[in-house]
C-alpha cells in the first residue's frame, strides 16, 4: 500500500469535487494536525484528566475533549464553506454566523476519550454533508449516512494518520515531523477474511443468545464448528480498532445488550457510525447494525441516535448473527 509522497493538499487540489468541500476537507485536516500536537503534549500541556464537565451523552468529559471540540468548532465555522457543525459533544447544532455555507460538518472531536490519561490511542472522527441551506436547523442534519459527500478519521498513535474518501476508495495520510499529510496509504482495501475480531468481552453475559453463541463458536478456534483460530483485539477507542481493519483486516463488534434494553445501542449514529461505515464500504468491508442492515441506510431520527456496530471483513459480517 505504500504510496508516493504526494501532499494531502496537492491531492484535494486535484479532486473531482466542488471548492467548497476542497475547503472543508483542507480546514478538517489542518485542525487534526493541531490536536495531534495537543495530544502529544499532554501532562506538560496540561491536558490530561477531567474537566468536571457532563456532555449531552451524560458522560463526564476530559478536559482534552472540550480543548478539541472547541477548535473544530472554531475552525470550520470560521470557514465560509460550512453551514453548521454537531458534535457529540454538544447539545445542539451550531450554524455558523455567515449565510454562505454548503456543508454541514459532523464529528466525534476525541474519540476513546477513557484512554488520554493512560497514553493509550485516541482519534477524531469528521462526517461532512451537503447542507439544503446556509441557514440550517436540527431537521437539515437528518440525513442517511449514504448521502456523505466525505468522511475523516485521524489517529493519534506512534504515527499520526488520517484516512479519508470523498467516495472514490479510501487513502492514508501520515503527518511528517514538518507539520505536512503525505500520502502512505494509497488504496486501502478491507480483506474480505479473517481470523481476528474486537469486541469487549466483558459485556459477554448481557449479550444476545445468538450473539452469545456466534462468539462462543470464535472462541473455540480450529475446534469448534468455525473451525480455524481467531484472534481477539480490543483498543476501547473505535477509530483505533477499526484502522487495525482497515490495515490488515478484522471485524469490530459492539452489539445491542440487555443492560438498557429500550437503547438499540452504545455508539453514535452520526458521529462515530456513519462516517466509519463509509469509510468500511469505500475499503471493501460491510458496515451493519447486526449483519444486515447497512449502517448508511439507517434513516435519522436524532442527533445523538445510538445503534448497535458490526463491521469489517464482508464475510466475517456475513456470518455475524446480529441481535
Amino acid at each position: 500500500m505504500t504510496a508516493d509522497r504526494t501532499r494531502l493538499d496537492a491531492h484535494i487540489a486535484a479532486l473531482d469535487a466542488p471548492e467548497g468541500l476542497k475547503t472543508v476537507l483542507t480546514v478538517a485536516a489542518a485542525t487534526c494536525a493541531d490536536i495531534s500536537r495537543v495530544v502529544a503534549g499532554g501532562a506538560l500541556a496540561g491536558a490530561l484528566g477531567a474537566s468536571g464537565q457532563i456532555n449531552v451523552q451524560d458522560e463526564e468529559q476530559k478536559k482534552l475533549d472540550v480543548m478539541t471540540n472547541d477548535m473544530l468548532t472554531d475552525a470550520l465555522l470560521a470557514s465560509p464553506a460550512v453551514a453548521g457543525v454537531a458534535s457529540e459533544e454538544m447539545d445542539e447544532v451550531q450554524p455558523a454566523a455567515h449565510s454562505t455555507g454548503e456543508y454541514l460538518v459532523l464529528f466525534d472531536p476525541l474519540d476513546g476519550s477513557s484512554n488520554i490519561d493512560i497514553n493509550a490511542m485516541v482519534g477524531t472522527i469528521v462526517s461532512v454533508l451537503k447542507s439544503a441551506t446556509p441557514t440550517p436547523t436540527e431537521a437539515d442534519f437528518m440525513q442517511p449516512g449514504r448521502n456523505q459527500v466525505a468522511a475523516i478519521y485521524a489517529l493519534y498513535g506512534p504515527q499520526t494518520m488520517l484516512v479519508l474518501t470523498t467516495g472514490a476508495g479510501v487513502k492514508g495520510f501520515t503527518l511528517s515531523n514538518d507539520g505536512d499529510w503525505i500520502l502512505t496509504h494509497d488504496d486501502i482495501a478491507i480483506s474480505p477474511d479473517t481470523k481476528e475480531f474486537a469486541i469487549n468481552m466483558s459485556n459477554l453475559r448481557h449479550w444476545s443468545g445468538p450473539v452469545q453463541t456466534y462468539i462462543g463458536d470464535l472462541l473455540k478456534g480450529a475446534d469448534g464448528p468455525r473451525g480455524k483460530n481467531f484472534n481477539m483485539r480490543w483498543v476501547a477507542a473505535m477509530v483505533a480498532d477499526v484502522h487495525r481493519i482497515l490495515m490488515r483486516g478484522g471485524v469490530f463488534l459492539y452489539p445491542w445488550d440487555k443492560r438498557e434494553p429500550n437503547k438499540p445501542g452504545k455508539l453514535r449514529l452520526m458521529y462515530e457510525g456513519n462516517p466509519m461505515a463509509f469509510l468500511v464500504e469505500q475499503a471493501g468491508g460491510k458496515a451493519t447494525t447486526d449483519g444486515v442492515q447497512a449502517i448508511l441506510d439507517v434513516q435519522p431520527e436524532h442527533l445523538h441516535q445510538r445503534i448497535p456496530v458490526a463491521l469489517g471483513s464482508a464475510n466475517e459480517i456475513d456470518a455475524y448473527p446480529g441481535v
